[in-house]
């Protein structure tokens, strides 16, 4: 009930996915989708075969919607290896057209595979995709004869989506990643600039997504070539310089919260290197700071400078381009990890048997009632029950929500706009419209792609506007099956989802508190110096120490153990935002699901600030303040995995007070200020008689 108004308002989950949310039009993007599925149309058209000319602007939209990456490099791979899993899946679909219960078994086990493989990555994720859908397309149409024709016309349209994407590869080459780069020193400008304020915590949100954007991009293409060109080995030493900035960010903030707003200089100075970095410049000039005394300061005045060096160089250091938070293996030895962990990973088969399940219900269903053109329903279950989108109850809403905005419109083209040549530019300008929309949200991108799949089905069935009203019918039940038998059948437990994770994050901090303040711990690093390098193994992952956590063990020596410590933090970062990401998606979900994850917000809020504190302290200890007592470490440590253990053991947060006694003008003091503000949230919980 909305306050003082006396109507009833929708509750605040259920209508979070239906804001749009702020986004630039990408208008390159926008053209290739207008012409990438258009053109098909006319070729079909002109040559007489308007079917086969669908089929191809069908595969065309599946690489639309799959082209999601920067760089072209990356653009390739996510385009083409889909496409390969799409002409599978038509292929198994066009084979067992027709064939009843056979048709429900293979889809079912096609559905266990796309589940599974889900798990691996992004371009797994959108493979297995596709491997379903075009296997429900072609088990629910009638595709052209012979059984090859289909995939090799949806495989066309790919390709066609590819050739338009690298008409500017020769002339942009570098450019998406020099754009990534200098991207992620504008988050961090924005960071410097929010210091001391409560906009803080978000925008290290957006540096932590950019800088994994920006080292997922340059690391992985240097896997592909073996070599350190020119180019990208400077991109790599101007990304590894941002490092320590980073790690001054924390001590930065605690200073500004402290004695005031920093230097405006700092901001505007990390803003000169972005553009220099995206223009490929090297005219910058040396970065003038007022002089200060105190360690935070002395630790951003010596980054910023490295920082400005480096960008400089035409020919980083050698030392400044090593692989410094580890480089990724080759694609052998991934794809191998990979395989691995889909067989025997407890989530993928669940996921996998989930969405089985789903499709194998569908199925049956529609092999039992006549439901006419039943491909549908599957194809609804296969876009809500995709286990790594998101909420399942949230996309069932959206889905039926976007699909009634798209019928809207479909009926209208269907019903005013005659079959034919006029096909052509109503698909050209529906087209361009999916990537504008996708970027508002998942309803808005389903009411964009709806009227684009029922134009391209009435060309290859020609039911006109008979089309619109079994559709809706279909959508709805396939987001019932979604929500009964994919969600209320499958209550999982919410404390093992986002508990454990968040329990495993605070006993990483654990180590990475204890690892920060050893006393062979490494002091401030220098222009010029290795202290940032890969560790002597040359594991390409974060090391992993005794306890499993992930966390290295206290024995490596330097420069190896301070690059485990660097790495071991960018760990627990990616972490903290896979976990930030689980709650943002919880908190999507109906009661209790999402009436838990708002109460546990504040406690995953409370271990990013942990581990930003480390870090101040760290970066204040290596310029020049006094180091903490072992004995406060071994303390806080503590706390932290008596922490971890009861958040593994309960449901239930139970408040303790923590005693973490201490120098409250140390180094430690706000580190302990944020533990205890952390046990306030949540601790173990004790029997009645416990102390």
């Amino acid at each position: 009930m909305a306050s003082g108004t006396g109507r009833m308002v929708p509750p605040a989950w259920l209508t979070a996915g239906l804001r749009p949310q702020p986004a630039p039009v990408p208008w390159p993007a926008t053209v290739r989708a207008a012409l990438a599925l258009s053109l098909p149309l006319a070729a079909g058209l002109l040559l007489d075969r308007p079917a086969e000319g669908a089929l191809v602007s069908m595969g065309a939209l599946s690489g639309v919607i799959g082209d999601t990456a920067d760089a072209y490099r990356m653009r390739v791979f996510n385009i083409a290896v889909p496409q390969l899993f799409g002409a599978l899946g038509v292929t198994l679909g066009t084979l067992v057209f027709g064939h009843g219960w056979l048709a429900v078994a293979t889809l079912t086990l096609v559905a266990l595979v796309s589940g599974m493989i889900s798990s691996i990555g992004a371009v797994a994720s959108a493979s297995g995709l596709l491997l379903l859908l075009n296997a429900v397309v072609g088990a629910g149409l009638p595709m052209p004869d012979p059984w090859w024709k289909a995939p090799v016309l949806l495989g066309l349209g790919g390709l066609v989506v590819l050739a338009l994407t690298l008409l500017g590869w020769p002339l942009r080459r570098a450019a998406p990643e020099r754009a990534a780069v200098a991207a992620t020193y504008r988050t961090v400008a924005d960071l410097y600039e929010a210091a001391g304020s409560e906009a803080y915590q978000e925008r290290r949100h957006a540096v932590t997504g950019s800088l994994n954007q920006s080292y997922d991009l340059i690391l992985a293409r240097r896997t592909r070539q073996h070599g350190r060109t020119s180019s990208l080995a400077r991109l790599l030493a101007q990304l590894n310089v941002l490092i320590p900035l980073l790690e001054a960010a924390p001590a930065a903030d605690l200073r500004a919260r402290r004695h005031g707003p920093l230097p405006p200089a700092v901001a505007a100075t990390i803003r000169e290197l972005a553009d220099a970095v995206e223009n490929g410049r090297a005219d910058t000039a040396a970065p003038v700071l007022p002089p200060s005394d105190r360690p935070s300061d002395k630790a951003v005045e010596h980054a910023l400078r490295h920082a400005a060096a480096v960008v400089r160089e035409a020919d980083p250091h050698p030392h400044d381009i090593d692989d410094r938070l580890g480089r990724p293996a080759s694609l052998a030895v991934r794809a191998r990890r990979a395989t691995r962990t889909m067989l025997v990973s407890a989530p993928s088969w669940r996921y996998g048997l989930r969405l089985a399940l789903c499709i194998g219900l569908a199925q049956s269903l529609v092999s039992l009632i006549a439901v006419p053109r039943s491909y549908w329903v599957a194809l609804t279950v296969t876009f809500v029950m995709k286990p790594d989108f998101g909420s399942v109850f949230s996309r069932a809403v959206l889905r039926a929500f976007g699909t009634c905005l798209g019928l809207v419109s479909a009926a209208l083209v269907l019903a005013e706009v005659p079959r034919g040549w006029w096909d052509v530019p109503v698909m050209a300008v529906l087209a361009a419209l999916i990537p504008v929309f996708s970027a508002k949200g998942y309803a808005f991108q389903t009411a964009a792609v709806t009227p684009v799949i029922l134009l391209l089905s009435d060309a290859l069935n020609q039911q006109g506007f008979d089309l619109v009203l079994p559709r809706l019918y279909d959508s709805l039940i396939g987001c019932a099956i979604a929500l009964v038998a994919g969600y209320l059948l499958w209550p999982e437990s919410w404390h093992s989802r986002i508990g454990d994770r968040l329990a495993d994050a605070v006993a990483d901090a654990a180590a990475y508190v204890a690892l920060a303040f050893r006393p062979d711990a490494p002091g401030p690093s220098a222009p010029g110096t290795d202290t940032l390098g890969t560790d002597a193994s040359g594991a390409d992952t974060p090391g992993t120490g005794a306890s499993g956590t992930g966390v290295p063990e206290a024995g490596a020596s330097r420069p190896g153990a301070d690059g485990r410590r660097l790495r071991a933090r960018r760990k627990l970062y990616r972490d903290l935002s896979v976990v930030r990401s689980e709650f943002q998606r919880a908190l999507t979900e109906p009661p209790p699901t999402g009436t838990r994850a708002a109460a546990w917000w504040p406690l995953a809020i409370a271990v990013e600030r942990i581990v930003d504190a480390t870090t101040a302290a760290r970066i204040r200890v290596a310029h020049g303040a006094p180091p903490p007592d072992p004995a406060e470490v071994a303390e806080v440590a503590r706390e932290l995995r008596e922490l971890a253990d009861g958040l593994r053991a309960s449901d239930v947060l139970v408040p303790v007070r923590a005693e973490l006694p201490g120098d409250e003008d140390g180094v430690l003091a706000p580190l302990r200020q944020e533990v205890r503000a952390a046990r306030a949230f949540a601790g173990p919980e004790l029997p009645p008689d416990g102390p």
